[in-house]
């Protein structure tokens, strides 16, 4: 009887730390699935560098050059010498306006010049001619005076000549009208055979210079201050720091287009009505 109890005892025993090593293991194996999720931290040294900062506005894009092109005289409409949407050179030629009526002022220009100076080579000769008689007391005061007198008055003719001359041949030129810059001209205005000018119909077409263009977008007061404290001046070129103000254009499609604009202009005024004012980009559009 005794025996039996002590290898109860003994099993008990047993079986308690059997119990005891299952548990022990249990918590081992917790402990290292518990290490294994542990997050793993890197630490990296901290950086000082420059950071954009931008704002986002709505604005508008417009050609660098929007040049009308006006008839400068009036006249019928004889020829166009170019094609439409096409592009122009400076100084091409654009249009022709009847120019028979200007050859006409012209020619009659240079005939009262030519009068002119006839009658002043005369009087420059009758003032040598009287001047030695006057000297030696052959001819009077007043002969010479008015000998004198139509000379200067010759000569002043001769200077109203020229100068009618000269606006008649610039009449003369504006009958064939050039273009004033290069670039896209739009489509005609007036046609063959249409009576134009100053006080009629005087705008022909318009050339639109293109390979640069103009971003134009409005700024509040307080981004004004904001930009103050960042020592950016808007439409000023810093050439000390190595960086300046930019304008990313975002197209209608939302893609952004490749080259950045320079700001180059901003208005001293404030709108009272909205508190902002206009500033602008120059921006290549090389690709037109």
């Amino acid at each position: 009887m005794v025996r039996m109890i002590q290898f109860n005892l003994s099993c008990k025993r047993l079986w308690s730390f059997f119990l005891l090593f299952c548990c022990g293991l249990v918590l081992i194996s917790c402990k290292k699935k518990e290490e294994k999720h542990l997050p793993i931290v890197i630490v990296d040294k901290p950086v000082k560098k420059d950071m954009q900062i931008y704002g986002e506005y709505v604005g508008r894009i417009k050609a660098e050059s929007f040049v009308e092109i006006h008839a400068r005289v009036e006249g019928y409409l004889e020829n166009l010498l170019f094609e439409e949407g096409k592009m122009v050179h400076q100084g091409d030629p654009l249009f022709v306006i009847s120019p028979a009526l200007y050859k006409a002022k012209v020619a009659k220009a240079k005939a009262q010049l030519k009068k002119n100076q006839v009658q002043a080579a005369k009087a420059a000769r009758d003032v040598e001619r009287l001047t030695p008689l006057y000297e030696q007391h052959a001819a009077s005061q007043l002969d010479l005076d008015n000998a004198i007198a139509a000379k200067e008055n010759a000569e002043a003719d001769i200077a109203m000549s020229e100068a009618d001359l000269e606006q008649a041949s610039l009449e003369l030129s504006y009958t064939r009208v050039i273009s004033p810059i290069t670039g896209y001209i739009s489509e005609r205005l007036a046609d063959v055979g249409t009576l134009v000018g100053p006080g009629r119909k005087s705008k022909l077409a318009v050339v639109v210079k293109s390979d640069t263009v103009n971003v134009e977008f409005k700024m509040t007061a307080l981004d004004y201050l904001r930009a103050e404290r960042r020592n950016v001046k808007f439409g000023e070129q810093d050439t000390t720091r190595s960086w300046q103000p930019t304008v990313t254009v975002t197209l209608a499609d939302n893609t952004e287009y490749p080259i950045k604009g320079i700001v180059d202009f901003a208005d001293p005024s404030v709108d009272p009505n909205t508190g902002t004012f206009s500033v602008r980009a120059i921006l290549p559009n090389l690709q037109g």
